[in-house]
């Protein structure tokens, strides 16, 4: 029988997609403080074939990238104790490799800018099309070379991280 500890375990993403290489599923993490979002984010991830690791805050993130190769991190932009923009400054300098898809909750011209002058895949709107979600990851795990411009990211995101109010 089908339970969700088989879609949460990504048991469900191996029985329904047929690799094309014999390779482990793409970690991707996700960073939200909504419990809620993570759940949700997180299981439509697992469902896409994705191997998923969810926090809750930026700092613990933070902590696991400082020792574990992360190709992708799915971002929340305002979050409290630790921003995503005060994440993303940390993560240019740790893991400027890191592909980075902000999600947020609020419609944000400026940072929406920022994020993408930093380098940033994507700035989805929560909540956010399933298919068009899983089409971004999908593409951003593909070209491993869409950020060049790390120094420079990383020295914007430093820079937006303090000029940025706090929730």
């Amino acid at each position: 029988m089908l339970t969700l500890s088989h879609i949460e375990n990504g048991e469900l993403a191996q029985m329904c997609v047929t690799p094309t290489e014999n390779r482990s599923p793409e970690i991707v993490c996700l960073v939200d403080d909504d419990p809620l979002v993570l759940r949700s984010t997180g299981l439509l991830l697992v469902s896409g074939g994705f191997t998923v690791r969810r926090f809750v805050k930026g700092k613990d993130f933070i902590t696991y990238v400082e020792s574990h190769e992360v190709p992708l991190v799915v971002l929340d932009i305002w979050m409290e104790e630790m921003t995503g923009f005060e994440v993303l400054a940390r993560l240019c300098v740790i893991s400027p490799q890191t592909h980075v898809i902000v999600i947020t909750g609020h419609e944000d011209t400026a940072a929406r800018i920022l994020a993408m002058q930093i380098g940033t895949v994507a700035f989805l709107i929560k909540p956010f099309d399933d298919e068009q979600f899983l089409e971004v990851v999908h593409r951003a795990l593909g070209h491993p070379d869409l950020r060049k411009k790390t120094v420079a990211r990383a020295q914007k995101a430093s820079a937006a991280a303090g000029s940025l109010p706090r929730v």
